[in-house]
């Protein structure tokens, strides 16, 4: 039943303009902190809509009956890390402040949505271990660059804690590609019984 619905032309599309929509606002999200970085680091920077565009991208050719493995790779662990992680981070803003705008609480059931679907396309992935190891180390690779070069998400209320939230988001990082390989590699391995 599921697997028909995620199959169904008329869900994929509407699932594509909602991911479209939703990693245009997110680039625009954003514009405030890009208008300050460096060129050098600007694709590193807007962490949920690029994996939103992996991921858009995947739903765009899965449409048309194509697979591109490696932005399937990137799509399912980006989109897992960083919808977990905004998660994390809205919920802590909460903890510390007391409240939170109603904007976050639209940030955390969109990222938690984001989490999840990257998750449910898995049995739909064409990817193999290459495409693992490449977007494993895109993944690593953006979080040095946000936590040894500071170009990680401003949450103002959280900026005391910039240490132990690179430690988080590196083994969230861990979690997210152990995760990919399960639901992909992993799960294609086993035999059948």
């Amino acid at each position: 039943m599921l697997k028909a619905i995620f199959l169904d032309k008329r869900f994929l599309i509407l699932l594509f303009v909602i991911n479209l929509f939703g990693t245009i606002y997110g680039y625009d999200w954003y514009g405030w902190q890009l208008e300050k970085t460096p060129d050098i680091f600007l694709i590193f920077v807007p962490d949920s809509p690029t994996a939103s565009l992996f991921f858009t991208i995947f739903l765009l050719l899965f449409i048309f009956k194509k697979h591109f493995p490696l932005i399937e790779a990137l799509a399912i662990i980006t989109l897992f890390k960083y919808g977990v992680w905004a998660v994390v981070m809205n919920v802590l803003t909460l903890w510390f402040n007391g409240s939170l705008p109603a904007e976050a609480y639209m940030l955390i059931a969109s990222h938690a949505a984001m989490a999840i679907q990257g998750l449910l396309y898995a049995p739909f992935y064409k990817i193999r271990v290459v495409h693992i190891v490449i977007a494993a180390i895109w993944t690593l690779h953006n979080d040095v660059i946000d936590y040894v070069f500071g170009m990680m998400p401003v949450y103002s209320s959280l900026t005391d804690y910039m240490n132990e939230i690179g430690y988080f988001t590196f083994w969230l990082s861990i979690l997210s590609i152990f995760i990919a390989y399960k639901l992909t590699i992993s799960r294609k391995n086993k035999p059948s019984l």
